[in-house]
């Protein structure tokens, strides 16, 4: 048997403050909302891949809880992000560093529900699309 295909991709993150996880993907990395369901945003990222906000009274911000998270900006321009992003204010956990464990170069922050994102360039050649 052939398996189900699979044509797009969302990651669905929560969080307390709707408007201000709103604004930082509109006007901070300026994705595009493709479908507005009130209480949750879906964004497209790139191709068939999207990402969902959504508004979750209630929801305790357990820093571990929000580590079960990450989500992955694949970029060749890892220092123009951090630099762009820094303009914008943002704070950095980890600033742009080569990661010889996995073969990237790749940089760390927070939205503002608290999860954690993650600007990533593969250095690996087998990687699609790195060469």
């Amino acid at each position: 048997m052939m398996p189900l295909p699979i044509n797009q991709q969302v990651t669905f993150l929560y969080t307390q403050d709707l408007s201000a996880s709103v604004a930082f993907y509109e006007n901070v990395l300026h994705l595009s909302l493709v479908l507005d369901q009130g209480t949750c945003r879906i964004y497209q990222v790139v191709g068939e891949a999207f990402i969902g906000i959504c508004q979750r009274d209630g929801l305790v911000h357990d820093l571990a809880e929000a580590n079960r998270v990450i989500f992955t900006l694949v970029t060749p321009d890892v220092d123009g992000w951090y630099a762009y992003l820094q303009a914008q204010g943002i704070h950095f956990e980890k600033p742009p560093q080569y990661n010889p464990k996995f073969n990237i170069y790749h940089c760390f922050l927070r939205d503002p529900g608290g999860y954690l994102i993650e600007i990533q360039r593969f250095l690996d050649p087998a990687w699609p699309g790195s060469k």
